[in-house]
């Protein structure tokens, strides 16, 4: 199924070049053993085409895992903006408590950059609507080393906390800070972050598909994936249960149409009105947003710079693609993966945003890695030529 717009031409996309990009899509669940998956363009700050194939259809919900970082990073971006929260704010000073175990060092800035020391740091998602032991588990969590010092993936850690900042200084839970502030002056309709029952029907329930990649197999990339990032280690079945689809998961729990996201990144593409001002951040915010927080720090999985600005990652440079950006994209890209080579990201060189969503989570994190960017290299090819 699909909806496209009747002149992708008007806004800056090759129609030729958009059918190879579909092709390809529809490939993946064909013979790449997917269930379901649905890919999204817009550029120009419109949608240009959704589609989907497999066992779903445009109205299908997908799970969004570590795409929806970003997304709930753009509740902060709006707090710092109206000067509510600072990046060089301590925890403890919004969380108190918080300081305990060493995480008296622990700046506003490294939850957004995950730099703040404690990666693998354990949370119950079905804890989180209770106040008195979400804030008893963060107090007990203690360091690994001092906070800004080194980048490692915050998994899922450093969100939960960045959440309760979000609520206590905006004032609202960060599910209702995002619908009242983010998704509702976007007209944002089909992205939630914490799934209402009536819409159960609509999700596409998540499958592991393929085989794990032998560990030699992943040696020969030079790549480290821990075990709670691979397609083997996601508890795949728990975002099937109801209960869980509830709590709304900031750093991988939300459900979405693929054209909410990327329609979503297109606002965070407004630029001194490019393509117009954007109603919730301004120019000089997202410029901010998108720079890069962290410096020389390498990615220990990949050895590589990290690239990460606040609940992003930016392209940069020629090392790119082990950040999941194609070689097309510019310097100035900037995205988010997810699990199962989910991928949304934006260029602000050309206008385009894309997002491929599947309900299959490969087990063989090679094979889901080079499908997010065979993808993502098609979708960054559609730009019309001048």
């Amino acid at each position: 199924m699909s909806r496209r717009a009747p002149d992708p031409q008007r806004l800056g996309v090759d129609p030729k070049r958009l059918e190879t990009l579909v092709a390809r899509a529809a490939r993946e669940v064909r013979d790449g053993g997917l269930p379901a998956a649905q890919i999204a363009i817009a550029c120009r700050g419109e949608l240009v085409a959704l589609e989907t194939f497999g066992d779903a259809d445009d109205d299908t919900l997908f799970a969004n895992f570590s795409t929806n970082k970003a997304v709930v990073s753009s509740a902060a971006w709006l707090l710092l903006q109206e000067g509510r929260l600072r990046l060089d704010e301590p925890v403890a000073d919004v969380i108190p408590g918080f300081e305990a175990h060493g995480k008296a060092g622990v700046l506003v800035e490294h939850l957004l950059t995950h730099t703040a020391g404690f990666p693998g740091a354990p949370f119950d998602a079905l804890e989180w609507d209770d106040p008195e032991r979400r804030i008893a588990r963060f107090a007990d969590w203690r360091v690994q080393w001092e906070p800004g010092t080194r980048f490692q993936y915050h998994a899922s850690s450093s969100m939960w906390v960045l959440a309760e900042v979000i609520g206590r200084r905006g004032g609202t839970d960060f599910r209702n800070f995002l619908r009242e502030r983010v998704f509702g002056p976007l007209a944002i309709e089909r992205y939630y972050v914490g799934l209402p029952p009536e819409l159960d029907d609509r999700v596409a329930p998540l499958l592991q598909v393929g085989e794990a990649a032998s560990p030699e197999s992943i040696a020969a990339t030079g790549i480290r994936v821990p075990v709670e990032m691979s397609g083997s280690g996601l508890e795949v079945e728990r975002f099937n249960r109801p209960e869980y689809r509830r709590v709304g998961e900031p750093g991988g729990g939300a459900f979405a149409c693929a054209d909410a996201l990327a329609l979503l990144y297109q606002a965070w593409l407004h630029e001194g009105g490019v393509w117009g001002e954007s109603p919730v951040w301004k120019a000089e915010t997202l410029e901010a947003a998108r720079r890069v927080y962290t410096g020389e720090l390498l990615d220990p999985m990949t050895g590589k710079r990290a690239n990460r600005g606040l609940g992003l990652v930016i392209s940069g440079d020629h090392d790119r693609v082990f950040r999941g950006f194609p070689p097309r994209c510019s310097p100035r890209a900037f995205g988010h993966p997810g699990a199962g080579g989910q991928m949304a990201w934006a260029d602000p060189a050309t206008g385009v945003s894309f997002v491929f969503l599947t309900s299959g989570i490969d087990r063989n994190e090679l094979h889901s890695g080079a499908r997010g960017l065979a993808l993502s290299s098609r979708a960054a090819a559609c730009v019309a030529e001048a």
